[in-house]
């Protein structure tokens, strides 16, 4: 099975520079998208019933903001949106598919750069989707968990760690809550598998050139629960692939879906 995540920093935006293209080389079997920015009457068939695909959406009550879907090949059992999973949830950040095999969630996780108060907002999010997580486990179906999680883990996962260390996206406070999430259990596929890569990000600020210089930071991620792991194939970044200013990851994992 192949997974690919990625923040499109607007779905409409991505439709004009080439996302079907993508969809179409790429055929992944899961496509989970964040930062769609788009109620489903502002989108027209090809994003909504691409060939070949089934599509879901979750959208917050703010529009232009926000807002998840998973493209999936495979239709799903059920899937649950945002309140339906966690009740702060109403600016459209939490999308779950749940197959025989496997849960599969699309997150786009708060930002805390707007002031202290999205910071709170941004650590109680994190403190209670992985409440969420660890009951869901309960289930003993594994969890796939992808999405834009809005900080970089270690000083790997940064081109400037120094000059950000108080930057929201890379604060000991928010670094430490992935640390609580690791020490969960849950892995990070690509450090996984790519324990020492450098240089290797997925986002990059518009300003002062940063992406064509590689000044990046490594914020977008696959965790999957320990009962994947020796499932897990291969997990990259797509560096190379334009039109956001977020970089698609990808992963293989070697399940079934039924």
């Amino acid at each position: 099975m192949r997974f690919i995540c990625w923040n499109v920093n607007g779905i409409r935006a991505a439709a004009k520079k080439g996302f079907h293209d993508y969809l179409e080389a790429q055929e992944p079997d899961f496509l989970c998208i964040q930062e769609t920015k788009a109620h489903p009457e502002q989108l027209d068939e090809t994003l909504l019933t691409p060939d070949g695909y089934y599509t879901y959406w979750h959208l917050g009550e703010k529009r232009g903001y926000s807002g998840v879907s998973i493209f999936t090949k495979h239709r799903p059992l059920e899937v649950k949106r945002g309140q339906e999973i966690l009740e702060m949830d109403t600016e459209g950040r939490i999308l779950r598919a749940e197959y025989e095999r496997f849960f599969l969630y699309s997150i786009y996780f708060p930002n805390g750069q707007r002031g202290d108060d999205r910071l709170q907002y941004k650590l109680e999010f994190y403190d209670r989707i992985l409440e969420h997580f660890e009951e869901t486990r309960k289930t003993g179906k594994p969890l796939i968990i992808c999405g834009d999680v809005n900080t970089a883990h270690n000083e790997i996962d940064i081109a400037r760690p120094k000059e950000n260390e108080n930057t929201s996206g890379f604060m000991r406070i928010e670094r430490d809550w992935v640390d609580k999430f690791v020490e969960h259990g849950y892995i990070d596929t690509f450090r996984h598998l790519h324990p020492d890569a450098t240089d290797m990000y997925s986002w990059w600020t518009f300003r002062a050139n940063a992406r064509a210089r590689n000044i990046g930071w490594r914020i977008d991620y696959f965790f999957v629960t320990p009962d994947l792991e020796k499932h897990i194939k291969s997990a990259d970044i797509q560096m190379d692939v334009m039109g956001s200013d977020h970089a698609p990851i990808t992963l293989e994992l070697d399940i079934a879906i039924d």
